[in-house]
């Protein structure tokens, strides 16, 4: 069966391995993500994940079949920088996507040595706990161009009916140097422009709006370097023409900032975790 394809929130640094205050901020999410595997029509075989936090000259793959971690934040708490996520990598499944990439005419590289990042560890520590399921990351290229990611997400449809789920990890907020309640308002009109262009135009139209992002409200502040909105090319691209949902959504972290996270695929039924939906 055909699995869908995700859009999510991975929250910020180490979250899920924190107490306290910070971690709290995180409680929803935290909610939507472990209710995630239950929405898929078969257990899957392994996830790609497209990390906001992995950017190379051309789009790399990770191939190691042990991958390591890379702790890509500073300021946390010093057990932060040994936790480890102990998920297998797949050697076949980064094999598979460099030959549908080829077939596509995209230049993709290859990783051996590449761990984890944060985009993926700190997602998928709350998605699969026992980290039992493959985890292969996919970079983004250098130079961000949506269409080009939109492009690979469409090269890469196939995986969806071999059992792998694709999920593009981000934010749909992200401004650090405005990470309070002064972005309540223009997170909230940027996550407005998202909720239409994805619930409300036909697929054909919600790309080519996620093409034309920087008209959107508030665009530029609300992503001043979109590396966390580019893996949401991606996995629109893999979506075909699949109806979007919103399975997650609050309009207070942090004191104010509205964030989301999208799930595309067929007879998608509400979560219960989407606090915007009317």
């Amino acid at each position: 069966m055909k699995q869908p394809v995700f859009f999510l929130s991975h929250g910020g640094g180490p979250w899920p391995w924190l107490d306290g205050p910070f971690r709290e901020n995180f409680a929803w999410l935290e909610a939507s993500l472990k209710a995630l595997l239950a929405q898929l029509p078969e257990p899957p075989r392994a996830v790609l994940a497209v990390s906001g936090h992995w950017e190379e000259p051309e789009f790399t793959v990770s191939s190691a079949a042990q991958p390591g971690m890379v702790y890509d934040y500073f300021g946390f708490p010093e057990h932060t920088y040994s936790i480890r996520y102990a998920a297998p990598g797949d050697p076949a499944l980064a094999g598979r996507v460099r030959e549908l990439a080829a077939a596509a005419g995209i230049a993709m590289g290859d990783d051996p040595a590449r761990g984890f990042d944060h985009g993926t560890f700190s997602m998928m520590q709350p998605i699969r706990p026992e980290a039992d399921l493959p985890v292969v990351s996919l970079s983004m290229k250098q130079g961000y161009d949506p269409a080009a990611h939109f492009a690979l997400g469409q090269a890469l449809a196939p995986l969806r009916d071999e059992g792998v789920v694709i999920m593009g990890s981000g934010l749909t907020y992200h401004n650090l140097r405005v990470f309070n309640a002064r972005a309540a308002e223009p997170s909230r009109q940027f996550d407005a422009w998202l909720r239409h262009a994805l619930l409300d135009l036909p697929p054909e139209d919600r790309a080519a709006q996620l093409m034309r992002w920087e008209a959107a409200p508030a665009a530029r502040l609300v992503h001043p370097r979109e590396d966390h909105l580019i893996p949401l090319m991606v996995a629109l691209g893999a979506a075909g023409a699949d109806p979007a949902t919103c399975i997650y959504s609050q309009a207070d972290l942090f004191g104010g900032i509205t964030v989301s996270s999208w799930r595309f695929g067929e007879d998608v039924s509400a979560t219960g975790f989407d606090r915007l939906a009317a």
